[in-house]
């Protein structure tokens, strides 16, 4: 394992920590620009996610609504909370194909973006650990009065994902401070996610906030619009 994996895996809990549990839940208020671009405001304002922490499945509960989806990298579906099914998708990726930045998505559109995004976010960076991931530091990154280590990764074709190659960013203490990355189903537009507001979550450092921006040609945040704003709480490993 790469020094600075290492390091971040430790900062947010240790991995013998992480092994203990199957599953995570939190309940999140997903907003930003993006969602009312795609046509799509305040659909994920209130929300409860179940994710399962070793393989790549995602319910998210539509808080009063009786609709949940449920995400796997090869399907989404709709559903009411009783289980009866209302729309899927197999292979949902392929749906993106053609699409510009401004064209709107119907609800399974979100639920896969949505979905996978946000399962990435709660397992990185123990992610990096799984099967077919490849990982290596380069250069240090300069920004808020601090150095930030930088881990290069390579996801593998069987992770639904922004793109296979990514990079985060490591604070002095290990915790993992920017997410980088181009989106493919957005027709590969770079985003920057900054994770903050830590706090502790049966034992591992969860952020609690995450907020997506667009950055221009130096790799440097653009500060309006926030693209995506993301709020957890109630988080919960089991």
């Amino acid at each position: 394992m790469d020094n600075l994996l290492k390091l971040a895996i430790e900062a947010h809990g240790g991995l013998e920590r992480w092994r203990q549990f199957n599953v995570v839940t939190a309940s999140a208020s997903i907003t930003g620009a993006l969602w009312h671009l795609k046509g799509q405001p305040d659909v994920l304002k209130n929300v409860r996610v179940v994710a399962q922490l070793h393989r790549q499945h995602l319910v998210t509960h539509l808080i009063g609504k009786d609709r949940r989806t449920i995400f796997t990298a090869g399907e989404v579906s709709i559903e009411s909370e009783s289980g009866v099914v209302e729309e899927t998708r197999v292979d949902p990726a392929t749906s993106f194909r053609g699409q510009s930045l401004d064209t709107p998505w119907d609800m399974l559109h979100v639920a896969y973006f949505a979905s996978y995004a946000l399962w990435s976010y709660l397992t990185i960076p123990f992610l990096y650990t799984y099967p077919g991931f490849v990982s290596e530091e380069i250069a240090p990154w300069e920004e808020d009065g601090e150095q930030w280590r930088r881990l290069e990764v390579t996801f593998p074709d069987s992770i639904a994902g922004h793109s296979r190659n990514q990079i985060s960013y490591f604070g002095p203490d290990g915790l993992l401070r920017r997410h980088e990355y181009t989106v493919d189903v957005l027709g590969n537009a770079p985003g920057l996610n900054y994770a903050s507001d830590y706090r502790a979550a049966n034992g591992l450092m969860v952020p609690h906030k995450r907020r997506v921006f667009a950055c221009d040609s130096e790799k440097r945040k653009v500060a309006e619009p926030v693209l995506v704003a993301i709020d957890l709480q109630e988080i919960e490993f089991s």
